[in-house]
């Protein structure tokens, strides 16, 4: 089941302002120059070495004063939820950056294959800060309780996923992605039911695979959100 569309791409942006904002994550390494941000009221630079993950719904003014260039990667993998602004570590972002940049320009396939994946661990915690606990693939939790969506599930089916007790899962949700488990769940069921929605699928058999008990009950929770 794809649920992470991802794309990377390389972009130019110049002195006239700029605002945008996106129904999915965006990350930005700097390559050249310098693009200022104010991401919901607060300021960021991108600079070469620099990287900094926008997240979904998150306005973002921008200008480039003497002129920026970025590798770019937008995504709606439901593992960025929840998450940023984040910036990466400098070093990492760099290398990475030009890296991909070269690719890309050289038209290399695997750049697009792996190169989402590539940017993603630059934000996650350093091998130090991961050694004190076991480290939660959000994404793989995420991806494993849309397929069974259909089916209840419960705190206690989730924390066995990555063994942990239903309290250590439900406070490291909130630590890390920044809500409650069952929110950050019914986000994913949300997206997921946005996304079928928009392929054509009837709202019935929507609610139906994504775990809505009757197609009003669906369409209430998407108005209720405005997704």
């Amino acid at each position: 089941m794809d649920h992470g569309l991802a794309s990377l791409s390389l972009r130019a942006y110049g002195a006239s302002p700029g605002s945008h904002v996106h129904d999915h994550a965006q990350v930005l390494l700097g390559l050249h120059g310098a693009l200022a941000l104010e991401v919901d009221g607060r300021g960021h630079l991108v600079g070469p070495g620099q990287g900094l993950l926008l997240p979904a719904g998150a306005r973002h003014d921008f200008e480039a004063a003497q002129g920026a260039r970025c590798l770019v990667l937008d995504s709606r993998h439901p593992g960025w939820r929840g998450l940023g602004p984040l910036h990466a570590p400098p070093a990492a972002a760099h290398g990475l950056a030009r890296y991909l940049a070269e690719a890309l320009a050289a038209g290399l396939p695997r750049a697009q294959l792996w190169g989402p994946a590539l940017v993603q661990e630059l934000f996650q915690p350093p091998a130090h800060a991961r050694r004190a606990q076991r480290a939660i693939d959000w994404i793989a939790l995420g991806d494993w309780a849309l397929a069974r969506a259909d089916h209840p599930t419960s705190v206690a089916e989730l924390a066995a996923r990555v063994h942990l007790s239903g309290s250590q899962l439900a406070a490291r949700c909130r630590a890390e992605l920044g809500q409650p488990l069952m929110h950050w769940l019914r986000g994913l069921r949300l997206d997921e039911a946005r996304r079928l929605r928009g392929q054509g699928l009837a709202v019935a058999e929507v609610a139906r695979r994504c775990g809505y008990r009757s197609p009003s009950a669906l369409t209430t929770a998407l108005r209720r959100t405005g997704r």
